[in-house]
């Protein structure tokens, strides 16, 4: 089969060919159909991720696909199944391996695409707002990279939970689509004025960082008494530095987040979580938005797309046709 491997952390990952795998007792092999990126596949690929698996690995983290082979002790999968994985890496090739605890069965509306694109951002920004921050309505939320994959999401399920949502990104373009994803505000974040903008709005009270660095610092200056900040990742490279101080001067609590960490001491959270999700997919609540589409022979273009963030919402390399 083929497969987009990482051989060296120095060198772009390349497409090989090597053996199909056979699944283990626990896991079932996926014919995959789509496979979602994200920017931590980035980090995976520079060897700077928090679970950068041993050398040699295929990049990927979330796929969707059809079961074509069982591990001996699966009894809730068939042959055939719809089947959605975040397996953290594997996603970029043809076929492969998963354990079966990772595995959901796919919602019978929804496509290869979508269930490639969905779990990770939806995922993230669902726990992250509700479990974490127990976002109520009137809250005002400001979502910083709300046009990337976990960003758009964010701008949705805020509204869905009656949160006054302000986005911001960078450019004209993106601005407008966060516009249409149901964002209350937009703002741009080269604005000069964040600030000031910020507190005409009213101040924050619930934060969604998944950028860092500058923007951070313009948020914490504008959060309300009693404001969250839940820290989704740091895209922009620049970790933030904050005295510890300024935190008791406005009553402010901060979340560290980490969506894979619930699957290992807390899997009937994303359980749940992911139930609630494919309701509203269902219904058509939500949707996700999906910028651009490659094929396997291209997911080097992809990762070069989604590096110099012209990409909005996810970015999908289709692998099989259906």
């Amino acid at each position: 089969m083929k497969a987009f491997q990482v051989t060296d952390f120095e060198k772009n990952p390349t497409i090989e060919h090597i053996q199909t795998p056979n699944p283990q007792p626990d896991q079932i092999r996926l014919k995959i159909m789509s496979c979602g990126l994200n920017f931590a596949d980035i980090l995976l690929k520079n060897g700077t991720y928090q679970e950068t698996p041993q050398l040699p690995f295929i990049l990927g983290m979330e796929v969707s696909g059809v079961v074509d082979a069982l591990g001996s002790n699966v009894t809730n999968f068939s042959i055939g199944d719809r089947v959605a994985v975040f397996g953290g890496q594997g996603g970029l090739a043809e076929y492969g391996c998963f354990d079966v605890s990772r595995c959901v069965q796919l919602p019978q509306k929804m496509n290869f695409d979508d269930a490639a694109a969905f779990q990770i951002a939806y995922g993230t920004s669902h726990l992250a707002l509700g479990y974490k921050a127990q976002t109520k309505p009137g809250d005002t939320l400001l979502v910083l990279g709300a046009s990337g994959g976990v960003g758009l999401t964010a701008v949705q399920l805020g509204k869905l939970m009656g949160a006054r949502v302000v986005g911001m990104a960078r450019g004209t373009e993106k601005m407008e689509i966060i516009k249409k994803e149901g964002a209350d505000f937009v703002l741009d974040s080269d604005d000069p004025d964040l600030v000031s903008r910020l507190k005409d709005l009213g101040g924050i009270d619930i934060v969604y960082d998944a950028v860092g660095g500058d923007q951070f610092r313009s948020a914490f200056k504008s959060c309300n008494p009693e404001a969250q900040i839940i820290l989704i990742g740091f895209a922009s490279g620049n970790l933030p530095q904050l005295k510890a101080n300024h935190l008791l001067v406005k009553n402010v609590t901060i979340h560290g987040f980490y969506w894979g960490g619930f699957l290992q001491f807390k899997p009937d959270v994303v359980t749940e979580s992911l139930k609630q999700l494919f309701e509203w997919y269902e219904s058509g609540q939500i949707k996700p938005h999906i910028s651009h589409k490659f094929t396997l022979d291209q997911a080097q273009d992809a990762l070069d797309l989604l590096k110099n963030r012209k990409s909005t919402g996810k970015v999908v390399v289709k692998i099989n046709e259906s």
